[in-house]
């Protein structure tokens, strides 16, 4: 079982997809069909939420984020972890069972194929997990180490030579965009982050001078949560759930070494536990508030500046952004809520929101 004061964590994720024209003969590409953008044209995306409810469920998403009716399959009923892999392959972790179950993405319609050997056993605690693109790997979180598992062109996956890799006490995992780099939240002594590198065939190495601490003074109260990276792979963000503080870092990028990025940590509401990057701005879900924390990100510093407004009253178990970052979404009590992002990083509502959903834990966006 996790540690006792991570299963709070279980709230809703989402996973947004895909790239397809289904029946339009037109070209497609990431922004839509022939350069438009209207529901017509534009290619299939899919929000995808698992949670507690033994269901994975997929929304088919409008051109103004707002979200369709949805369909699910049977999935598992406690998870810390959901990832795609190059939007083929949907793989969500299931910790009581230690395994990892996997589906493949029908780019068209959203559905979900069962892959053939799923769940995937893997013999390790499977909380997080974060996918590498380029060598076709999925990372798996774990006490005292970290899985990686080669995926083949059916998404069955296959021990990499050397897993696991060790590691320290984490259950959450993020990957920089150019795939170079693994940073993994770190709950032992010196509390703070895991930093690997990672070679042609996805093997970890661990970073000289990891772990990197999140403040000065750990205790095991400081609780590091959800990691995340800003989408320049430039910044790291740690949410210290004990101390209601997010932790910064700027990216060494010739070695993946972490400074501290300066005034960092920087204060949050009370248990900050999930925080999602949409271009500039970075959110953070705060459990025993109920509110929403916002901040700009200084593009060549990585400081924290709070948004006008934060924090919002918006309780949220789970965070998610479209590519492009011009959408929040957020798994809450009653569902799923939906947010356009203005130019400021301030959160409008979108018609329709809040929707149906049972409690999820976990999201990510596929494109």
């Amino acid at each position: 079982m996790p540690p006792r004061h991570h299963l709070h964590i279980l709230g809703a994720i989402a996973l947004l997809a895909m790239a397809g024209c289904g029946t339009s003969p037109k070209v497609c590409n990431l922004t839509g069909c022939c350069g438009s953008t209207t529901d017509a044209c534009r290619a299939p995306q899919y929000l995808y939420a698992a949670g507690i409810t033994g269901q994975v469920t997929a929304f088919p998403v409008a051109s103004s984020g707002a979200l369709g009716t949805p369909i699910s399959v049977a999935g598992p009923t406690h998870t810390l972890g959901i990832t795609a892999l190059n939007n083929q392959f949907l793989y969500v972790s299931d910790f009581q069972s230690q395994a990892v179950d996997g589906w493949s993405i029908n780019q068209g319609t959203g559905d979900l194929t069962s892959l053939t050997g799923s769940p995937f056993d893997l013999g390790l605690f499977s909380a997080g997990l974060a996918t590498n693109r380029t060598a076709n790997v999925l990372y798996a979180a774990d006490a005292a180490k970290i899985g990686a598992f080669k995926a083949d062109a059916t998404g069955a996956l296959t021990a990499l030579p050397g897993s696991p890799f060790p590691a320290g006490t984490n259950l959450f995992l993020a990957m920089d965009p150019q795939n170079r780099f693994l940073f993994a939240s770190e709950l032992d002594t010196p509390g703070g982050i895991d930093a690997f590198t990672i070679d042609s065939t996805g093997a970890l190495t661990t970073v000289a001078g990891s772990p990197f601490p999140a403040i000065p003074n750990f205790v095991e109260d400081t609780r590091p949560n959800t990691i995340v990276v800003d989408p320049t792979g430039s910044f790291v963000y740690l949410a210290l759930g004990g101390t209601g503080q997010i932790a910064a870092f700027s990216i060494v990028t010739s070695s993946g070494a972490l400074n501290p990025v300066p005034g960092s940590p920087f204060a949050s509401g009370n248990t900050p536990l999930t925080m999602v990057v949409a271009n500039n701005f970075l959110y953070a879900s705060n459990a025993l508030d109920g509110t929403l924390s916002g901040y700009s990100i200084a593009p060549t510093t990585g400081i924290l500046t709070p948004l006008s407004g934060s924090p919002f009253q918006i309780r949220a178990a789970a965070l998610a952004t479209d590519p492009g970052g011009a959408i929040l979404y957020a798994s809450g009590a009653t569902g799923i809520m939906a947010f356009t992002i203005d130019a400021s990083g301030g959160l409008t509502p979108i018609t329709g929101s809040p929707y149906p959903s049972g409690p999820a834990t976990v999201l990510t966006f596929v494109q």
